[in-house]
């Protein structure tokens, strides 16, 4: 697996996997979700310009899934991670938190923090077994509570979400990734 940043080039096929990735819900009985549209090319471009968004690619060079993040209240918040359903299982979703938190410590952040669905297989459970933990409402940052007003506007608080936060050790060499 390898990991590298966004290319302009990159961003009509991180909407593709974003459409792809969405299809999931659909089977669990969240057709909203499946049929959310992805982040707009214009929006995925601010990520790339920034440096806050990275893909993880096949030996062509191709995206399989992707990351975008934004410092939040000291922390590195991960807005989108998606893996095309056919790259699914085979640990990219994690490489890519992995690579963000390596990001994070670089930029001295003391956290990675997510939000997510708390019942879907994919979402809350899987971040829990990567060493996120949930936050309880008093933990949350004026940030935090900020994006999830705009989640609740958008129509995603139809299913229980959560927010959840993993510790970001310090690097003991300060090596910027990607």
């Amino acid at each position: 697996m390898r990991i590298r940043p966004a290319r302009r080039s990159d961003l009509p096929l991180l909407q593709d996997i974003e459409r792809a990735a969405g299809e999931p819900f659909r089977a669990v009985g969240m057709a909203g979700v499946a049929d959310d549209e992805p982040p707009s090319l214009d929006v995925l471009d601010e990520y790339r310009r920034a440096g806050r968004a990275w893909v993880t690619v096949a030996a062509d060079d191709r995206p399989l899934g992707y990351l975008v993040a934004d410092p939040v209240d000291g922390a590195c918040h991960i807005e989108q991670v998606s893996v095309h359903p056919s790259a699914a299982r085979r640990g990219l979703g994690n490489g890519l938190i992995a690579h963000a938190g390596s990001w994070a410590a670089a930029e001295a952040l003391a956290a990675l923090t997510l939000t997510t669905f708390s019942h879907v297989p994919w979402n809350a459970p899987y971040y829990t077994r990567l060493g996120f933990r949930v936050l309880a409402d008093r933990e949350l940052t004026d940030g935090l509570r900020k994006i999830r007003a705009e989640e609740a506007e958008h129509g995603l608080d139809r299913w229980p979400r959560v927010c959840m936060r993993r510790d970001v050790p310090h690097l003991t060499e300060t090596v910027r990734p990607q």
